[in-house]
């Protein structure tokens, strides 16, 4: 990688990859929500346990979105160099 300027074609890329990932990462995100919180907002579990599935699928859906984007980035940084 240079340390100089990039050009408009470069900085075009690197925003494409970025909202890609920023993307990507929120539809896995929905999906991985969705799928440990659906029974919880479909049927009528006990509070403690639609809390705990909330909680749970709130947690787990963040932190993969995180490693998604980490992931697409970094795999793009490698393959630049």
């Amino acid at each position: 990688m240079s340390t100089g300027r990039r050009s408009q074609a470069e900085r075009d890329e690197i925003t494409v990859e970025i909202s890609y990932a920023l993307f990507s990462a929120g539809f896995l995100a929905v999906v991985v929500f969705a799928a440990i919180a659906g029974p919880a907002l479909v049927w009528d579990l006990s509070p403690a346990v639609d809390t705990a599935l909330l909680i749970t699928a709130a947690s787990v859906a963040g932190l993969l979105g995180a490693l998604r984007v980490v992931h697409v980035l970094r795999t793009f940084a490698r393959r630049r160099r």
